[in-house]
């Protein structure tokens, strides 16, 4: 028996139970029956192994779903978000708020509706010191963006049990990194049969790149199976929902996928009566570029709506 697998199997177990839990009160006592540990052991270990506090984690986790929904949002109150996000009341929720990135979350949501392209960093006081969220150049992203042929559709999507191995920690532009959570899947799947000739394989992204400080980014590739398939140790199974999306296609190189999500945000959206809703979004591998004739990704980013 591989221990350590299993260890990372009942933590992942554990992050997913909390992601989509996010609103109801999340005990050290329920959490540990999740991963099946004692809750003392199991606070040391969810600490040690995913690098910060179980408390620390939740919070984090409610704050920056709560400062996206700010931004996606406009008309929906600061209190109603803090509510829905699990905090006891508003004030609790500014306290939180403001300790985490240095500002209220009504002087956030000014600075995302004029782009945030007027500050090049915005500075955040933590117990972990101070760090900057860069934003990238706006012109030149609209410049890239712009090149893409944009091919989007409102479809709604059934629930789909994946499996899945994770990752924590920076992933943008690393295709190595991405090889390797590839192999790693397929190497499970393919004795099992569940690659086929075509094999299904999607990157759910948990977090928002835009809030989250890079060492936490959560990814997970995945490969829809059925309910009867059993994982274990490094590979999970979660449910990614259904529900309306919209499904944008694209055919690119490996360097232009920022280009393909900034065309659908910046392009699409703003004239579509849609705006994101706060589900998971993934990306839907369609093709390998390995046999590729241009070595192009067929790729569809599939975004949650809701209507405007």
């Amino acid at each position: 028996m591989d221990h350590r697998s299993e260890y990372v199997a009942r933590i992942n177990r554990v992050i997913d139970h909390i992601e989509t839990h996010l609103d109801e009160e999340l005990t050290l006592e329920r959490l540990a029956k999740v991963a099946c540990f004692s809750p003392y052991h199991f606070h040391r270990i969810f600490g040690s192994m995913v690098g910060e506090t179980l408390q620390r984690f939740i919070q984090r986790l409610r704050l920056e779903r709560a400062a996206t929904q700010l931004d996606l949002d406009p008309e929906r109150s600061i209190t109603e978000v803090a509510l829905d996000n699990g905090f006891a009341s508003s004030a609790t929720f500014a306290r939180a708020f403001r300790q985490t990135f240095g500002m209220s979350a009504s002087a956030w949501r000014k600075l995302g509706k004029e782009e945030r392209k007027l500050s090049k960093t915005l500075s955040k006081p933590s117990k972990e010191g101070r760090r900057g969220l860069a934003y990238v150049d706006f012109e030149k992203r609209r410049s890239d963006m712009t090149q893409l042929e944009l091919n989007v559709s409102v479809n709604e999507l059934n629930p789909v049990r994946v499996a899945y191995v994770r990752h924590i920690g920076p992933y943008q532009g690393d295709s190595a990194l991405f090889g390797q959570l590839f192999g790693k899947l397929a190497t499970w799947a393919g004795p099992r049969g569940l690659l086929g000739a075509a094999p299904d394989f999607r990157a759910v992204y948990h977090d928002n790149p835009e809030i989250t400080d890079p060492d936490k980014l959560r990814l997970s590739i995945c490969l829809p199976v059925d309910d009867d398939v059993e994982v274990g140790g490094e590979v999970g199974a979660m449910e990614i929902p259904g529900g309306t999306y919209a499904v944008a296609k694209f055919r690119i190189d490996a360097d232009q996928y920022p280009a393909a999500w900034q065309a659908l945000m910046a392009r699409w959206f703003p004239d579509s009566g849609y705006q994101p809703d706060d589900r998971i979004c993934f990306e839907r591998y369609l093709n390998n570029p390995e046999t590729d004739p241009e070595g192009k990704h067929e790729v569809e980013i599939c975004m949650p709506v809701k209507p405007l």
